[in-house]
């Protein structure tokens, strides 16, 4: 760690009136989704200069990258989608042990040799799952790739665990075997 970093750490209870593994915590509570809005809070809400703020946020975020991390924060304030996010991914995985699933900030990649499926919570009500099924056509269900541009061919929005029923299971399980 560099000297300037481990001093501005060092003065951080005086200069703030908090350690940083306090302000973590603080920080852990709200779980913003962009930098600059965990740094407005501690500015606006805690009087903390810029360059502290920032280092804070910044220093917060380096604890919350494992694969369970990311997934746990893509459905913080709309918990009632992870049993819905839970059955997709015990249904992919059944299909092979070929799969490998990767978790990123807003969305969950899962590949067998090239990524064939997408899970994103994309608002509070509702997961958008994303599906590579080159030359299919869409339907009034299996929609065109919407915001997933051309990570996906197509997009099916699932707002309950009843949505994932044979016929999503079917498109799923292809997209799986085209991505051999």
């Amino acid at each position: 760690m560099e000297k300037a970093l481990q001093t501005m750490i060092t003065n951080m209870p005086e200069k703030t009136g908090k350690s940083l593994d306090q302000w973590k915590t603080i920080l852990k509570e709200k779980a913003f989704t962009k930098h600059s809005e965990g740094v407005n809070f501690l500015k606006k809400e805690h009087g903390v200069t810029h360059g502290f703020a920032n280092t804070i946020v910044t220093l917060s975020k380096e604890e919350n990258n494992t694969a369970d991390d990311l997934v746990a924060n893509q459905y913080k304030g709309k918990e009632s989608l992870f049993p819905i996010y839970e059955k997709l991914q015990a249904t992919v995985e059944a299909f092979g042990n070929d799969i490998t699933t990767t978790p990123k900030k807003t969305s969950v990649s899962v590949i067998r040799k090239r990524q064939f499926v997408l899970i994103k919570p994309a608002t509070k009500t509702r997961i958008d799952l994303g599906l590579k099924l080159p030359e299919k056509p869409t339907t009034e269900r299996l929609g065109n790739s919407g915001p997933f541009g051309t990570m996906c061919t197509h997009r099916v929005q699932i707002t309950s665990v009843n949505d994932i029923d044979d016929e999503l299971i079917g498109w799923m399980k292809e997209a799986y075997k085209k991505a051999e």
